[in-house]
């Protein structure tokens, strides 16, 4: 089954937008979500194939909606839900 991030070779995504010398973050908040999903990953939480499986079912129109750590925060959250880490109640910003 094709997921929404699996877009290759279809055609009318434009062009890839290409920054010279462009930073490895363009906020803060991403690099706390890469740190936390490195954390997670090496405590065991979920590995690699949930985190990537978690990205791939997030809804079509949010994910292509949102940027790319935007992406991987949704599913950190989504697989804290689904280990029994956070409840979603817990995950909303108050």
């Amino acid at each position: 089954m094709s997921r929404v991030n699996d877009v290759g070779g279809q055609q009318g995504f434009g062009p890839v937008g290409q920054e010279l010398d462009e930073p490895p973050f363009h906020a803060d908040w991403e690099a706390h979500v890469f740190a936390m999903n490195r954390a997670l990953i090496a405590r065991g939480v979920y590995n690699l194939d949930e985190f990537r499986d978690a990205v791939e079912r997030l809804d079509p129109r949010e994910y292509l909606r949102s940027g790319y750590y935007e992406n991987w925060f949704r599913a950190i959250c989504t697989l804290l839900v689904e280990k029994g880490v956070a409840t979603e109640d817990a995950l909303q910003p108050r």
